[in-house]
């Protein structure tokens, strides 16, 4: 962390780009299997929380490179999407969501589909990209909304298989795949239900093509063992956590505690105001 943000993100974009450059499909595919996962160790609406987001968006950008469409991560506004794409037959808006796996209560407002629709600025098409065991699983309002306001609900894991599918049958074929998907998605009826978006999804990439099943059973192990390393990470950083507590002096611990709940940062805020002589405006 340099202090800059704009220049920590170039930093990212290009060390990223240098190493899927150097590890080819392999590296890249890596990434997107693990990416969704928010390490346990960024504190909330820290520096390292919001340029992790930075990281999902530049590989976000990277992978739709790979299926030869045009691709750019935006950094300077706060109300649009966060990487544009065009392609020779549509272009669309993308955002990548990544959650800490201790995170439980999850809501419509964290997947932004109301948001992606409004940002699609004559684009016909918008998607948010998620990890697939952070999504709801029976029933959920973002399926109702993706349908309705034509915002494609996706995987990194659906992605990873798009970008495998890529490698072996080229860059037009996965960009008419992608499409159909979009299609797909506009066509169905809003619906809350959790399976029937995921059916109609699923059951168009597999019979695109008959190549499609073995990357598709190549990728739902691999999402299994993704899962794993993610847990065993968060698992063994929280247990550290859990011993440095414990090793802590009485007067460590309330230092922390006072910090954790910013006391001092709200002491001044409080302190710091004043009458600001509205009233003596006549």
């Amino acid at each position: 962390m340099s202090g800059n943000f704009e220049q920590d993100t170039s930093r990212i974009k290009q060390k990223l780009q240098e190493e899927i450059g150097r590890g080819g499909l392999g590296c890249l595919l890596d990434h997107l299997r693990i990416c969704g996962v928010m390490p346990e160790s960024y504190g909330h609406d820290s520096s390292e929380e919001k340029l992790y987001s930075k990281y999902t968006d530049v590989l976000l950008a990277i992978a739709f490179r790979r299926l030869g469409l045009t691709s750019l991560v935006l950094t300077e506004r706060a109300d649009a999407a966060d990487v544009e794409v065009v392609g020779a037959d549509y272009s669309f808006v993308a955002d990548a969501k990544s959650f800490r796996l201790s995170r439980t209560a999850k809501n419509q407002k964290d997947f932004k589909i109301q948001a992606m629709d409004t940002w699609k600025q004559g684009k016909p098409y918008a998607t948010v990209v998620c990890p697939l065991y952070q999504l709801p699983r029976r029933s959920s309002q973002i399926y109702q909304q993706a349908a309705a306001r034509n915002v494609c609900v996706f995987s990194y894991s659906h992605l990873a298989v798009l970008v495998s599918y890529a490698d072996i049958a080229g860059s037009e074929r996965s960009q008419s795949l992608l499409g159909e998907v979009f299609q797909i998605v506009e066509a169905l009826t809003p619906s809350k239900d959790a399976t029937s978006y995921w059916l109609a999804v699923n059951r168009a990439m597999l019979d695109f093509d008959e190549r499609m099943r073995p990357l598709w059973e190549t990728e739902k192990k691999a999402t299994l063992d993704a899962i794993k390393v993610a847990k065993e990470e968060a698992l063994t950083y929280l247990a550290r956590e859990r011993e440095t507590i414990m090793s802590l002096s009485r007067d460590e611990a309330v230092h922390r505690l006072i910090k954790a709940h910013k006391i001092d940062t709200r002491r001044d805020k409080i302190r710091s105001i004043t009458d600001n002589g509205l009233l003596r405006v006549v």
